[in-house]
């Protein structure tokens, strides 16, 4: 009899350690809580001269950014094509100027049923290891600021495989002061659907 209940003990322990391992790698939490603090740490950063898009004004009257409920819906994988030639776009800016971005390949994804596709491209000066995708939806205008939206994706070369986290889709500068300039999203990169996730309008902006 000592066996079996050896064997029962183990088991019991295993499926303690499996549920704690689980709570740990699939809770919500372990990623909802880092968004939310990002978002935090964003706001303070709007209230600090040095970092704010706003002038004194704007940053006294300044309370917070408003976002989407994070929704993990809208973290997707992605598969990228790197492109067989690689060239360097004239993406255009918001003061009819332009900004050289280079053209690094596709990121093909699912979402809300339909297959999508953006194109990824590398700043020629800044992070080396992620990529910047301009980008609109069907929200642009309306819940989210009409110049569309941006993503910081990390990436390593070789990867074959990126995240698109919607839910850190942010505005850019020119949303919040129209001193900025700012890039405006390629056609290629104008989704189709309603991506209701990430950063909102600002209404004092302006």
């Amino acid at each position: 009899m000592q066996r079996p209940l050896r064997l029962v003990i183990l088991a019991g322990l295993a499926l303690v350690v499996f549920y704690f391992m689980q709570d740990a790698l699939f809770n919500d939490d372990n990623y909802i809580q880092p968004l939310l603090k990002e978002r935090e740490e964003k706001d303070l950063s709007f209230r600090s001269r040095a970092n704010s898009p706003f002038d004194d004004a704007g940053r006294r009257a300044f309370k917070n950014l408003v976002y989407y409920e994070p929704n993990l819906d809208y973290r997707v994988n992605a598969s990228v094509e790197k492109l067989a030639q690689q060239d360097t776009l004239l993406m255009p800016l918001t003061n009819g100027s332009y900004e050289p971005y280079l053209r690094y390949g596709t990121a093909s994804f699912e979402l809300e049923g339909e297959q999508l596709k953006l194109m990824l491209y590398k700043k020629l000066t800044g992070e080396k290891d992620q990529l910047f995708v301009p980008f609109t939806d069907k929200t642009n205008g309306f819940e989210t600021y009409g110049g569309g939206r941006f993503l910081d994706v990390p990436f390593e070369e070789g990867d074959k495989k990126v995240v698109l986290d919607f839910n850190r889709a942010y505005s850019p500068f020119c949303a919040y002061n129209p001193d900025y300039v700012c890039p405006v999203p390629p056609k290629n990169n104008r989704l189709s659907i309603a991506i209701p996730a990430g950063e909102k309008n600002y209404e004092g902006a302006h």
